[in-house]
């Protein structure tokens, strides 16, 4: 896998993935495709043999509301195409962003936000070495997310 300059197509694709329930507070359908192709937003591809498989985002856009997050760690975030969610290649897909955040942003740590009912994306995470250090109710969603970080 790969991450690229995010493109218009990449972006006019991503804003129709839908997750099912309860992964619906990860969809992105509805947004503005240019928010995607703006580098200041963060986003990025991730390819594999040049096929658009996620996404990745870095920075600001990659935290969830309701937290107190302070500049101590670069947040981080991401997403599969839907169908292939549950077919393990979430830690591939985590830790070949972290590589390339390492390298382009060269931050301290790292820090991930993950809702509390995705126990999935939790055990990636985990197995990448972040530790949760705190729980927060997001006012967007209602729901409980998990705070989790690591070193660089």
């Amino acid at each position: 896998m790969e991450i690229v300059e995010l493109t218009r197509e990449h972006a006019d694709d991503i804003v129709t993935w839908s997750y099912p329930e309860p992964n619906g507070c990860y969809d992105l359908t509805g947004m503005d495709p240019r928010h995607f192709t703006d580098l200041s937003h963060g986003f990025w591809a991730l390819l594999d043999e040049g096929r658009l498989v996620g996404y990745r985002c870095y920075g600001r856009q990659a935290r969830v509301p309701g937290f107190a997050y302070d500049d101590g760690a670069l947040d981080i975030a991401g997403g599969l195409r839907p169908e292939l969610t549950g077919q393990g290649l979430g830690q591939v897909a985590i830790s070949t962003g972290l590589d390339f955040a390492r390298d382009r942003f060269e931050p301290q740590a790292f820090r991930v936000t993950v809702a509390d009912f995705n126990v999935r994306a939790l055990k990636v995470v985990d197995a990448l070495g972040f530790v949760a250090v705190e729980k927060f109710e997001s006012p967007s969603d209602a729901r409980t997310y998990v705070v989790l970080v690591r070193p660089a």
